[in-house]
């Protein structure tokens, strides 16, 4: 069973370790097949850097994925708190209406949304690409289903001393949610790092251009492709979000642990 999943391993991590070969070598040394590393990294990195003004697909990316991922992790600590600490009229039924959200792909939804976002003049707009994606009902979820482990008498303990339910949210709940934060944090950076067809469709503009659309600006020439550089710029492109899987991993297996366990 070892040797299968060391043999699994290798097939999941050979298109990335691939990638990482080619942006070393020169056409003339992938077109030869050659499975060594080039000494052309650098100077591949170069051009591919300079080709698609990668500083701004970078940065245009990691401040959508930040604002999105705060964004989702504030209205989602809200929401999980309203539905396990509040009662109110159609409680259960408005829960199962966030979670039928799930079965609504993008792609379903990018219709109506465009022309929601046309009407408000937010086309080619970082608002567009931020504001749309902060309701979340996984976040709602995640949280929910952490809150509903906290003992019932932290709650009335805190009410008895005279603290508000704002109070309480801040000063007990959100320190006790730091590792679903964390969690949460990470899965909407890489997903927003990830997204292709709705900023390709709402903002394709240079100056809200994101970095996955940039680098299909290097596939997407006249000549022949230059996979050196294509591989290049895959690379610089992965390794924000692999630096923060990273940092973050211990988080993110805790806060799937505790959704898995309850």
């Amino acid at each position: 069973r070892q040797r299968q999943m060391c043999i699994r391993d290798r097939f999941i991590m050979f298109p990335m370790l691939y990638a990482i070969l080619l942006s070393t070598q020169t056409p003339a040394e992938y077109y030869r097949l050659q499975l060594l590393p080039g000494s052309a990294f650098l100077e591949n990195v170069r051009q591919a850097w300079g080709q698609i003004n990668m500083a701004r697909l970078l940065w245009n990316t990691a401040f959508v994925a930040i604002v999105v991922a705060l964004g989702k992790i504030v209205l989602s600590i809200i929401g999980a708190f309203a539905f396990v600490y509040f009662r109110f009229p159609g409680r259960g039924a408005l829960f199962i209406l966030i979670l039928v959200t799930h079965m609504l792909p993008l792609p379903v939804r990018i219709v109506p949304t465009f022309e929601l976002i046309d009407s408000l003049g937010w086309v080619n707009d970082f608002r567009s690409l931020t504001v749309p994606f902060f309701a979340s009902a996984t976040g709602i979820l995640l949280f929910r289903q952490l809150y509903q482990t906290i003992p019932p008498g932290l709650a009335d303990a805190a009410r008895i001393d005279g603290a508000g339910p704002m109070q309480f949210l801040l000063e007990i709940v959100v320190p006790l949610s730091m590792t679903n934060v964390a969690a949460l944090f990470l899965i909407e950076f890489i997903y927003m790092w990830n997204q292709y067809l709705w900023p390709l469709i709402i903002a394709n503009s240079p100056e809200t251009r994101m970095v996955q659309i940039g680098l299909k600006q290097l596939v997407a020439t006249d000549a022949a492709v230059e996979w050196h550089l294509v591989m290049s710029g895959v690379v610089i492109a992965a390794i924000p979000p692999l630096l923060l899987l990273l940092i973050l991993q211990k988080n993110l297996i805790q806060g799937i642990a505790l959704y898995e366990d309850k």
